[in-house]
């Protein structure tokens, strides 16, 4: 079996983190480890499991894994997984590649040709939405998701909720489905409040409702509505998850596959979430690369729901969008709200190496925004 020989990886435009993987007679696998915000701890992280993996047989994916996850002591959170998710989703590819399959034959094969997708409108401080709809139906999709609200106060006043409801309202009327996206940041008191003004409007889930350190909090909301709840993107693992399921509080499951310790890791959780009738919808605002090793466990996942795609998000504006990168952007052509499964072998994309080398020169990482309050203190972003 082809042994490891380089491992690379590139910072590039706009918040992406590439991995390049190159065995002993020139097969190559892409990956990502995008870790929004902290793409040096991310890097740095890279630098040890290079050490430690280069020399190994490229094909013993799951071997690499245990590898990573075991021999190190500490495990898990978001800086080890992401890492692990960069060479893992290379390790994947470049197996894929060299049998010219796509990675859902390497998984089973497929369970549907066409995947349902979603897209952001509103931005951090969400507004002109229904404008922005418009244009999100123009260009095929039936759902979107946006923030739910600005920043908010522990307790703020009700009226500050108000905006949010006419939002998905006006979004309702343009004809699209919409995922209410809570962020985390809005706290107990007033979630409550607002997963309660929004159930007659029926969203198609309220995501993180509150933080994921607050579990029982979690459970206590999603029995206040029929609205499904969903999250998952700042839990790193199966054992992270476990509770969630097993408290009834989560109806969709939303990991991050470059959080979570890319697709061996993703479809372990997927396996869990259909045991307990838990719908699948991964998570990711990131690159290319990213919702390529999405859409290969969609297409064998049976509790697939829809995929998150960052076509045109306001992170992308002035820069990079996840069209770029590659020599196939055609494959994220949006019809009917779905994109066709791609059939091309490894993660079905072509990266262009010429663009990501060029852009990676220099480039600096991106750094997470934040909310100040009018007293001065920090609020949830």
């Amino acid at each position: 079996m082809p042994k490891i020989v380089k491992i690379e990886y590139f910072r590039v435009p706009p918040r992406w983190l590439f991995v390049k993987i190159t065995d002993e007679i020139g097969n190559v696998g892409w990956g990502e480890a995008t870790l929004e915000g902290h793409t040096n701890a991310v890097e740095g992280c890279l630098d040890a499991y290079i050490e430690r993996i280069t020399g190994m047989d490229a094909d013993d994916i799951e071997h690499i894994w245990q590898t990573s996850w075991r021999l190190g002591f500490y495990r898990g959170g978001p800086v080890f997984m992401s890492a692990m998710a960069g060479i893992d989703i290379a390790l994947w590819d470049l197996k894929a590649r060299r049998f010219g399959v796509p990675v859902y034959q390497l998984l089973g094969g497929k369970v549907r040709d066409k995947i349902k997708v979603y897209a952001w409108i509103g931005g951090d401080r969400p507004s002109d939405v229904a404008a922005q709809a418009e244009a999100r139906k123009a260009q095929g999709f039936t759902a979107i998701k946006m923030n739910g609200t600005e920043d908010l106060g522990w307790l703020d006043s009700p009226s500050a909720l108000d905006d949010c409801v006419e939002r998905l309202k006006a979004v309702k009327a343009v004809g699209l489905d919409a995922g209410i996206d809570f962020h985390g940041r809005i706290h107990k008191p007033m979630a409550k409040q607002l997963a309660r003004a929004l159930e007659p409007h029926r969203p198609l889930f309220i995501e993180e409702p509150l933080l994921s350190e607050h579990p029982d909090g979690i459970k206590a909301l999603s029995q206040l509505t029929s609205t499904p709840i969903a999250l998952g993107e700042r839990l790193h693992s199966r054992w992270e998850i476990r509770p969630f399921l097993e408290s009834g509080a989560v109806d969709i499951l939303q990991p991050d596959i470059s959080h979570c310790g890319g697709i061996s890791e993703m479809r372990r959780i997927a396996a869990m979430a259909e045991t307990y009738d838990v719908a699948l919808a991964p998570h990711c605002p990131l690159g290319p690369i990213a919702l390529a090793a999405n859409v290969q466990i969609a297409a064998t996942t049976p509790n697939f729901a829809i995929q998150e795609m960052s076509l045109g998000i306001h992170y992308n504006a002035g820069s990079q969008d996840l069209t770029s990168y590659t020599h196939n952007p055609e494959v994220w052509k949006v019809t009917g709200g779905y994109i066709d499964l791609m059939k091309g072998p490894g993660l079905g994309i072509e990266v262009d190496e010429e663009q990501v080398r060029r852009l990676s020169v220099n480039a600096k990482p991106w750094v997470s925004p934040g909310f100040i309050g009018p007293g001065g203190e920090v609020r949830e972003w």
